[in-house]
C-alpha cells in the first residue's frame, strides 16, 4: 500500500521527475571530455549532494512532518517550514546558485560544499581540464595580518556562574543532543564523538608563557554586515565586531591576538574557503605561535526571527559555535576534507558551549554541526562563530563580544573546570 501511494503521488508530479530523471542522466551518463571531468573529485561530490538532496527532498515531500521532527532540535517557524515544502516540489532548484544564501547559517544547501575541494589537489591529479598546469593556478597574496591597536579602552564586569550543570546526565547520547546540539540532516554524528567525558575531558588550555601572537580572528566571508551597517564602514561589519573582540582579549584578558582582514568573499561566496586557506595557512607559518583560530561570522535567519537577548541591561546578538564534521550520509568520511583535529575541534566548542550556559544562560544557541569542514583543521582549538544576524544591529553585536571573550578565557585558563570542582 505504501508502495502504491508512492506511486501515485509520483503521477502527481511527472514534470518534477522527468526534470529529476533528466539531470540524472546527465550526471551518470557523460561521454568523451565529460566522463573525465565527472569522475574528478568536483564531479563525483556534485553527484553525492544531487542524490543527498533528491533523497532528503522526497523524504520532505511525502513525509513532511517526520522529516521536520527529525532534522532539529530547534522550532522552525510555520512560514519556513511552508516555504520548504514549497521548495520540495522542485528539487533541482536547491542546486540552482543563490547569491544570497550563507554557506555556514541553519539555510546552507550544500552545493556550495563544493568550495572545499582542494585547488592543488586537483592540479596534482590533472582533473581540473585538459590544459591546466600548476602555472595556470592563481596565486593568492593574503592581505598583512596586524597586532590589534585600538587606543580606546574597555570595561566590564565578567559574570560569575549562576548556572551550574550537572553534566553526568549528558552521559545519555540523547540528553546531550538534546541539550547542545543541532545536527544538519546532511551529516551524521553518533556516540563515539558526542561522548561528554571525552569532550569535557580533553585539556583546551592555553600556554600563556612564550612570545608572539597566540590567538587568530579572521573572517571567510568578511562582507557580513548587520541590520545598520554603514555600507563602505567596514568597522561596522562583521569586520568591525573582530576588532572588538580582539580588542577585549588583549586589553581585559591580557591575550595576544592577530586580527587578520583578509577579504575572501568580494567577487563570490561560494569558493570563500578555498581563497582563505593559503592566506590562513601562510599566517600559521609566519606565526606558529597561534595555537586558538577563531572565524567570526554573522548568521543569516528569517527576517522575522531576532537573535537578541539581554545581558546586563544590553541588548546583545545571541552566537552559536559550528562544527564540521568531513562526513555526510550519502559519503561518509571525505577523505579529501580530512580534519585530524576534530576530536579537539568538537571537544573546543563543547567547553565554550558549556561554559556560555553556566555564565551566560541564554546567551548561546546550540552548537550546529554539518558534514563538511571549513577549515577547522588548521588548529586543535579552532572555532567557527555565528554572532548574530543579518537583522540583528552593530550594537547588539559589538556588546556579544564581552560575554564571548569572557567564556573563552574561562576555558583557555582552565577557569571554568577550576569553579566546577570547587
Amino acid at each position: 500500500m505504501v508502495v502504491v501511494g508512492i506511486k501515485n503521488k509520483m503521477a502527481d508530479h511527472p514534470v518534477i521527475w522527468l526534470m529529476g530523471a533528466a539531470v540524472l542522466l546527465l550526471l551518470l551518463l557523460p561521454t568523451g571530455k565529460e566522463l573525465r571531468i565527472m569522475e574528478t573529485s568536483f564531479g563525483k561530490t556534485a553527484k553525492y549532494v544531487m542524490a543527498e538532496e533528491l533523497d532528503i527532498d522526497i523524504c520532505r515531500v511525502y513525509m513532511p512532518l517526520f522529516s521536520y521532527d527529525t532534522e532539529s532540535y530547534e522550532v522552525t517557524p510555520l512560514a519556513d517550514l511552508a516555504q520548504s515544502q514549497m521548495y520540495c516540489l522542485m528539487p533541482v532548484c536547491r542546486l540552482i546558485k543563490n547569491p544570497g544564501g550563507d554557506i555556514s547559517g541553519q539555510e546552507t544547501v550544500h552545493y556550495l560544499a563544493l568550495d572545499e575541494i582542494p585547488m592543488e589537489q586537483a592540479v596534482q591529479k590533472g582533473e581540473v581540464g585538459d590544459s591546466v598546469s600548476e602555472n595556470d593556478v592563481p596565486s593568492i597574496e593574503p592581505q598583512t595580518a596586524e597586532p590589534v591597536n585600538n587606543e580606546s579602552t574597555v570595561e566590564m564586569v565578567p559574570h560569575e556562574m549562576v548556572n551550574p550543570i550537572d553534566i553526568s546526565a549528558w552521559r545519555n547520547y540523547e540528553t546531550l543532543v538534546k541539550e547542545c546540539y543541532t545536527i544538519d540532516s546532511n551529516t551524521m554524528a553518533g556516540s563515539d564523538q558526542l561522548d561528554v567525558d571525552k569532550l569535557f575531558g580533553k585539556d583546551m588550555t592555553l600556554d600563556t608563557s612564550g612570545d608572539g601572537p597566540q590567538i587568530l580572528i579572521y573572517h571567510t566571508h568578511s562582507q557580513e554586515a548587520f541590520a545598520d551597517s554603514i555600507p563602505g564602514d567596514v568597522h561596522t561589519t562583521i569586520v568591525g565586531v573582530g576588532d572588538r573582540l580582539a580588542q577585549i582579549l588583549t586589553e581585559v584578558y591580557g591575550y595576544r591576538v592577530l586580527h587578520h582582514t583578509g577579504e575572501y568573499d568580494v567577487e563570490s561566496r561560494d569558493d570563500a574557503y578555498s581563497k582563505a586557506l593559503p592566506a590562513l595557512e601562510q599566517v600559521l607559518q609566519e606565526n606558529p605561535s597561534i595555537e586558538v583560530v577563531i572565524d567570526l561570522h554573522r548568521d543569516q535567519m528569517a527576517e522575522h526571527t531576532r537573535l537578541v537577548t539581554e545581558v546586563d541591561g544590553k541588548p546583545t546578538a545571541r552566537f552559536m559555535f559550528f562544527n564540521g564534521l568531513s562526513r555526510t550520509r550519502k559519503t561518509g568520511n571525505i577523505d579529501y576534507l580530512y580534519n585530524p583535529n576534530l576530536e579537539d575541534n568538537l571537544a573546543f566548542s563543547f567547553q565554550m558551549q558549556l561554559a556560555a550556559m553556566e555564565y551566560y544562560p541564554g546567551l548561546p544557541r546550540k552548537i550546529y554541526l554539518k558534514g563538511y569542514r571549513y577549515n577547522m583543521h588548521l588548529r586543535p582549538r579552532n572555532l567557527l562563530i555565528e554572532l548574530g544576524a543579518q537583522n540583528n544591529t552593530v550594537e547588539e553585536a559589538m556588546n556579544a563580544c564581552e560575554p564571548l571573550a569572557h567564556i573563552l578565557h574561562l576555558v583557555l585558563s582552565g577557569e571554568e573546570k577550576e569553579t566546577r570542582a570547587e
